[in-house]
């Protein structure tokens, strides 16, 4: 899962970081509430934690801003604002939970594990590209009759091809959904991942952009003759 994390607190901030990146989430961490907004409303993320005294755009407006969008990205918000009043106003800003500071860190888990069984029960998100069907809350691609439940760096490069077929993806970008923002480990860690992918989905469906990245073909993706 990516987590956009948005907490101006360092020391807090780069403990929840180390904890979150444990659990096996990809986790890109900001400490301005404008970096936040531009972050949610250009990249996709599956969950954000979000602080609401932040520098240059509250967080609150934040939350605000993204719910008239039509964002429907699961919010925690996390603060050290503890009054019943507050709590309403972001929960009715459309906040999905809300954990006042201090806490624990397990309870931050279980938060976490809530909110997304309940996003993932209300709106079940299956991404179909030609016969590939890929269930967003368990991992799970069904191609065609075979089904099979996609390892973590699979499964955050082949949604984010899905939910942009026929368009370029950079390196840049796909190796964004594996580490976050920060640099990746192995340089030729892509390369694997793609070459795995291709043998669930069929060579011809990822192409390679030679010096720029993948493509995920959706006439590929249809295959033959199942797709007209």
């Amino acid at each position: 899962m990516r987590i956009l994390l948005v907490e101006d607190d360092h020391l807090l901030g780069r403990t929840m970081l180390d904890m979150l990146r444990a659990d096996q989430h990809t986790v890109d961490w900001v400490d301005d509430g404008q970096q936040a907004l531009n972050a949610l409303m250009n990249e996709h993320f599956d969950l954000a934690i979000l602080d609401l005294t932040l520098p240059r755009v509250d967080g609150l407006d934040i939350v605000r801003h993204i719910r008239q969008e039509g964002n429907r990205l699961p919010v925690i918000i996390l603060t050290a604002r503890a009054e019943l009043e507050e709590k309403l106003q972001g929960l009715d800003a459309g906040a999905d939970d809300y954990l006042t500071k201090p806490f624990a860190m397990a309870e931050l888990k279980a938060r976490i594990r809530a909110v997304t069984r309940r996003t993932s029960s209300t709106s079940r998100d299956e991404l179909i590209v030609g016969r590939l069907a890929l269930d967003t809350a368990s991992g799970r691609l069904t191609v065609g009759t075979e089904s099979v439940t996609l390892a973590r760096s699979e499964f955050q490069i082949l949604q984010y091809m899905m939910r942009h077929p026929d368009q370029v993806a950079t390196r840049r970008r796909l190796e964004e959904q594996l580490y976050g923002w920060e640099p990746g480990a192995e340089s030729n860690a892509l390369e694997v991942h793609i070459h795995h992918l291709r043998r669930r989905v069929g060579k011809a469906t990822i192409r390679t952009i030679r010096g720029v990245g993948y493509l995920l073909d959706s006439q590929a993706a249809c295959g033959v003759p199942e797709c007209p």
